[in-house]
């Protein structure tokens, strides 16, 4: 009879390593189908360099070390060792058996041996075992270590899973950024506990005048505060310390300028210390003390429906909140004041200057859209917590992007999807409560747009660029309708229009380069 020489029978439980592989690793694959035959073994005294890359399982008759498969009636040709490293002896090669100690060895150790990438690795494990070199010779017939971790490495397919994802840096504190976006905007109500003449012709106007002042001042404030708490709490509590007082000198200063003095100047002077302390706070991250400050007076606002307060009283629960939200502030700054030094470069006061003139444009938009309804102004101010929460995630999408792509191209075009979600997820409970106000819905979309993609690009030190856009749209917000016959709500409409792509252009090009999120 002519032919090649017939497999060797296999036995009932054939391929019972791969079978005990496959249960130790879910999902493990079976070993390769095609085999060597039994009859095309390698010389044993041939040397053969050691080859990388993923090995496959045959259980009923392994492979040999690198090199090509054998054909019929021929050996595996291979060349010299590599350099540096010695020759290895090669043990005949025989079919697996399932009682093969061998075998039992490599299935109880496949999760280590499959991730080595090199004998030695085998070897390493092996001795941290325990392994002996009477039990190699007497249990498993090998002469010594290194043979039996050979004989191991071929046997066991090649497994480097993915290592786990991280955690995500920027994963954003859902509790403290719905806080913030109360925190944000239940200060308003003191303006009804202290309505009245107050709150009509200049002195509506001072308390407009001390706002936006306060508002640019906090804003550059913060920034410096932030920029000098990366070097200690000491250094953040002084630049708070010596920014906050002269920032309600230049606040009070514009409402008496507006106003003169009166009733109107002397809430003015009220709201500036709040604004600075509850920039105190929020900087240092105490936001639950300064939700306690405002107590009264949302309480106050709340009682009104139902009962009209005397005087005095609408009154007095204001000046409570203010003397609240300053002692707070002290309160925190007296141990930060207290911590060791932190010598370190201070930051430039022009750094913080981009960022006062944005707060300034941002108010100056707001305000505006608030003469038309004040309701628009208690959206757009509750929807500075959803902002925050957004700035969070839309920094982790993009590291997410920066570990699943290759090139800088797929990088751009997960970084621009990203912000293309974070813009409607913001837009989204804005444009649902357009109908509940006067304001037209794409003049809110519009101003809506350009402040999270302004606070955006700032948070990613992109300030001058979004400051300018900010401030050209409040201008032509503010002047348009006083040299053309436009309403206001048409001029804020085209002066956001205008700036609005022009800052996710921005976005898109400078948030799109993977060095933009080292």
């Amino acid at each position: 009879m002519s032919g090649p020489t017939p497999l060797p029978p296999r036995a009932s439980g054939e391929d019972t390593l791969s079978i005990r592989l496959a249960g130790r690793r879910p999902g493990g694959t079976a070993p390769h189908p095609r085999r060597r035959p039994s009859w095309a073994q390698p010389d044993p005294m041939e040397d053969e360099p050691r080859r990388g890359g993923p090995r496959r399982l045959a259980a009923a008759c392994p492979r040999t070390r690198g090199g090509p498969r054998a054909q019929s009636g021929s050996r595996t040709q291979s060349g010299p060792p590599a350099h540096g490293e010695p020759p290895r002896r090669r043990a005949t090669l025989r079919p697996a058996r399932p009682d093969d100690p061998v075998d039992q060895l490599a299935a109880e150790l496949a999760d280590d041996i499959g991730a080595a990438v090199h004998p030695y690795e085998v070897a390493a494990v092996l001795e941290s075992q325990g392994m002996t070199g009477d039990r190699i010779q007497e249990t498993y017939g090998h002469p010594d270590l290194f043979s039996l971790a050979d004989a191991l490495y071929e046997r066991v397919p090649r497994s480097h899973p993915e290592p786990g994802a991280p955690p995500d840096p920027w994963r954003p504190d859902h509790l403290r950024c719905a806080l913030r976006g109360l925190l944000f905007a239940l200060p308003g109500a003191a303006y009804p506990l202290a309505a009245g003449g107050l709150l009509g012709g200049p002195g509506l106007h001072a308390l407009i005048a001390a706002a936006l002042v306060s508002w640019a001042w906090s804003q550059a404030l913060s920034h410096r505060a932030y920029l000098r708490l990366a070097a200690g709490p000491r250094e953040a509590a002084r630049t708070l310390l010596r920014g906050a007082p002269p920032g309600v000198v230049c606040a009070t200063a514009a409402g008496l300028a507006v106003a003169g003095p009166g009733p109107a100047s002397v809430f003015a002077v009220g709201q500036s210390c709040y604004l600075a302390a509850a920039g105190v706070l929020l900087v240092l991250g105490r936001e639950k003390l300064l939700a306690v400050a405002l107590l009264p007076v949302v309480a106050g606002a709340a009682a009104l429906p139902w009962w009209q307060p005397p005087t005095a009283l609408r009154l007095g629960l204001p000046v409570l909140t203010v003397a609240l939200a300053v002692v707070a502030a002290w309160h925190v700054l007296r141990p930060a004041l207290r911590a060791d030094p932190a010598p370190g470069p201070v930051p430039r006061l022009a750094h913080s200057l981009p960022y006062g003139l944005f707060g300034l444009a941002a108010g100056t938009l707001a305000t505006l859209a608030g003469r038309q309804d004040p309701y628009a102004v208690i959206v757009l101010t509750l929807s500075m917590g959803p902002a925050e929460w957004l700035l969070f995630r839309y920094r982790g999408l993009a590291v997410a992007a920066l570990r699943s792509s290759t090139t800088p191209g797929g990088f751009r075009l997960r970084s621009t999807r990203a912000l293309a979600v974070c813009v409607s997820a913001y837009l989204a409970p804005i444009a649902a409560s357009t109908p509940l106000i006067d304001t037209p819905p794409a003049q809110l979309l519009s101003l809506g747009t350009v402040l999270w993609t302004a606070l955006l690009l700032q948070a990613f030190g992109v300030a001058w660029p979004s400051a300018a856009l900010c401030l050209g749209a409040a201008a032509t917000a503010t002047a348009l309708p006083y040299v053309s016959s436009l309403p206001a709500a048409t001029a804020q409409l085209v002066g956001c229009t205008a700036a609005a792509p022009v800052l996710l252009a921005a976005a898109v090009r400078h948030l799109g380069r993977p060095t933009a999120h080292a």
